[in-house]
């Protein structure tokens, strides 16, 4: 695994290393009416939320890509600064922006652990005042080694050293649900929806409890592991997941099922009436 740092941050951390000569750049992904009422001091705000990537071919995924690294730009991102990012828990919104970050080649992002939920807990201020971001050049460069397009998971089906991990609801994953063509899941792959990643108070459980989730279903470090959900955000949840336990080979099959559903040509794992094991 690279040498990076913690993905998370916590909320002693965060206010520490705000209070230092180079702070990090903050982002708060929650909705626009959550951080018009308070959000951290010096917070950015960048609600992703609806960008989503239905076709994986190259020219749509590098069209799409060049778009949130210009996102992340015009908040001010830039390679030498590290960025903290945050929602109200540890949550999908939050996750997704880190998996972004990562995929674009920035070395030093975390989430900040538990969300602003954690930050007023720890009795850390919020404010109201809006700042003013200063643009960058920065769009990033891809590494796609963290990133899964719908070829490169059905030329895994079936290989013993890949672990494809379902983080939908039970529902998605059954088959009682349809999001998308069809129901069902993509063929082997073993379900863990993303929520058994936290605590009850919204933060990531620890490496041990995480440890040993994964590792019952087969999903070790030993093999690749692609995530995948509807649309790639419970699919970085699980990604994030697995950093923390630095597994050194993750993908994020962001256009996940509502892709591989759409595509009739793409075999589907009919799961309905099934029993989760």
């Amino acid at each position: 695994m690279e040498n990076r740092p913690d993905p998370l941050s916590t909320p002693a951390r965060l206010a520490a290393a705000l209070a230092s000569p180079a702070p990090p750049l903050v982002i708060d992904l929650r909705p626009a009416e959550q951080f018009a009422a308070d959000h951290i001091a010096s917070a950015l705000h960048l609600d992703l939320w609806g960008l989503s990537l239905i076709d994986t071919s190259d020219a749509p995924l590098r069209a799409f890509m060049w778009m949130i690294g210009h996102l992340f730009s015009l908040r001010g991102v830039t390679p030498d600064r590290p960025v903290v990012v945050y929602e109200a828990v540890s949550g999908i919104r939050a996750a997704r922006a880190f998996w972004f970050l990562e995929y674009l080649g920035h070395h030093a992002a975390q989430v900040l652990d538990g969300g602003s939920n954690a930050w007023t807990k720890a009795g850390l201020p919020m404010a109201l005042a809006a700042v003013t971001p200063t643009p960058s050049t920065w769009h990033g460069t891809p590494d796609p080694s963290k990133l899964a397009t719908w070829r490169q998971v059905f030329d895994r089906l079936g290989q013993t050293d890949t672990a494809i991990v379902d983080t939908r609801s039970d529902d998605e994953y059954l088959g009682r649900v349809a999001r998308a063509a069809r129901a069902g899941a993509i063929p082997g792959a073993v379900h863990l929806e993303w929520t058994q990643n936290l605590t009850p108070d919204g933060r990531y459980k620890s490496v041990a409890e995480l440890a040993g989730m994964y590792s019952a279903l087969g999903v070790t470090p030993d093999r690749e592991v692609v995530t995948y959900c509807q649309g790639g955000y419970r699919a970085a949840h699980a990604y994030l997941a697995l950093r923390l336990l630095d597994y050194p080979r993750l993908r994020n099959y962001t256009g996940s099922w509502k892709e591989w559903g759409d595509r009739l040509d793409l075999p589907a794992e009919h799961t309905e009436g099934r029993e989760r094991t």
